[in-house]
């Protein structure tokens, strides 16, 4: 029984849970998805709250840019380009038969600095805003002051007295536990199985302690909470709940709407945009997806991407259980290679929050996650890990989907003037080795004689 019904009764109801279960591709566009205007009350947070993190970021910039060279010449400012990906575009539509329609773009989170992913951005903002709150508290800082000045002997043992905790699957430990560890924090990372071996010695390496579990994220996360309640000296970072989180990947969209308009598109109700986002317990989409919002109103359009084997978002929204219900309550095992988005359970903060401003939600094979890493890397020479390619296929998705096109208005003329965005969410920082083990796998399913 899950909920007090059996599996079938789940199923008549909601007939797309067989195909889940069934580890096929399935793609569902939300129809209860509402304008801007309503829907942004769900959230709890506003506009506000999104420029008090970006300012918070500027305010953190030239401690950044001086710890961390890699961002001196963004002036400490943690951000990553967009790039027009039009051979990649080409091969993903004549592959299921489509007419040109649009442009896609890439959004390279996968390059930023310090930590090589999207968690760069909620992650790192939530460690500085704890160690801006405890070094005004102490008087190490006052307001106006050039942060900068926290690159101390000093502050660094001021902030050892404290510790950061956080439950990973990779990426988010890495940016956490860098950053908290640069400034002088005892950092500690909760990993689950899954994660892949280079981003705990990575850890490791940078002075922070891995606990490791043979369970799931799920599971890493429960544990690493549970100590930090019982230590009045560690902040636990909740990836599963935190708007600190959410704030600072919200950040991205205003900074994403000045690059559209460096380069020359438009965004709005006659040239819509599609963003493709990598979900695993829907901070980092989630957030981001808020800030777009945020900046382009009902002119864009957020689509997650699941693997077949972690699909906790899709199922926790089109239920309606949230974080009432994982994918192993369904019989789906939540082992995939794409680790960074290996969750059986999602955020309830984000699936409510954002249930109506969420356009649709698909999954998509390890195998066609590898193959579409090789395609990426021999097309457009894009350098992406397993989890950072479940957005690639959301262009071919969202065309194929007549009814969803039709519900939203998007018409034809709509759809040639579209911009597709896919958002890169790590990879750069793969060991050469893995990186090699990766095309080799993708190029064995592009021709399986291979």
């Amino acid at each position: 029984m899950i909920h007090g019904k059996t599996p079938d009764a789940w199923c008549a109801r909601h007939p797309l849970i067989r195909e889940l279960v069934a580890l096929r591709e399935t793609a569902w566009f939300n129809p209860g998805i509402a304008p801007v205007a309503s829907a942004l009350a769900d959230v709890g947070l506003g506009a506000a709250d999104v420029a008090e993190a970006s300012a918070r970021l500027q305010r953190f910039a030239p401690y950044l840019a001086k710890v961390f060279p890699e961002t001196a010449a963004a002036g400490g400012i943690i951000e990553s380009g967009i790039v027009p990906v039009p051979v990649l575009q080409r091969r993903l539509l004549d592959e299921a038969g489509l007419a040109d329609s649009g442009t896609l773009w890439l959004k390279t989170d996968n390059e930023l600095p310090i930590s090589g992913s999207i968690k760069a951005r909620g992650g790192i903002h939530e460690v500085l805003k704890h160690a801006e709150d405890l070094a005004l508290q102490a008087g190490l800082i006052r307001p106006g002051d050039d942060y900068a000045a926290l690159d101390s002997a000093e502050a660094r043992a001021f902030f050892s007295q404290y510790r950061i905790a956080v439950g990973s699957t990779g990426n988010l430990g890495l940016s956490i536990g860098i950053m908290s560890a640069r400034l002088g924090f005892q950092a500690i990372v909760h990993m689950s199985a899954d994660a892949r071996q280079w981003k705990k010695n990575k850890l490791r390496a940078s002075g922070v302690t891995v606990i490791e579990y043979a369970s799931d994220y799920s599971v890493a996360v429960e544990q690493g909470r549970r100590q930090a309640e019982a230590d009045p000296a560690c902040y636990f970072v909740d990836d599963e709940n935190s708007p600190h989180l959410f704030l600072g990947y919200a950040v991205a969209a205003e900074r994403l709407a000045q690059q559209f308009e460096r380069a020359g598109v438009l965004v709005e109700a006659e040239h819509p945009l599609f963003v493709y986002l990598p979900c695993g317990v829907g901070g980092g989409p989630g957030g981001v997806a808020f800030g777009l919002k945020l900046a382009f109103g009902d002119a864009v359009h957020c689509i997650f991407a699941e693997p077949t084997h972690s699909p906790c978002m899709l199922l926790g929204v089109y239920t309606g259980l949230h974080d009432a219900v994982s994918v192993q309550d369904f019989g789906i095992d939540n082992v995939t290679a794409a680790d960074g988005l290996a969750v059986g359970r999602p955020s309830g903060f984000v699936g409510r929050a954002m249930q109506r401003l969420i356009d649709g939600y698909y999954t998509v094979t390890d195998e066609e996650l590898y193959r579409l890493l090789d395609i990426a890397w021999q097309e457009e020479q894009v350098r992406l890990e397993p989890s950072a390619l479940a957005g690639v296929p959301g262009m071919v998705r969202v065309l194929r989907d007549r009814d969803y096109l039709q519900r939203i208005g998007a018409t034809p003329e709509k759809l040639a003037n579209a911009t597709h965005l896919v958002w890169g969410t790590g990879g750069s920082m793969v060991p050469e080795a893995e990186f090699a083990a990766y095309l080799d796998k993708g190029r064995s399913l592009q021709h399986p004689s291979a």
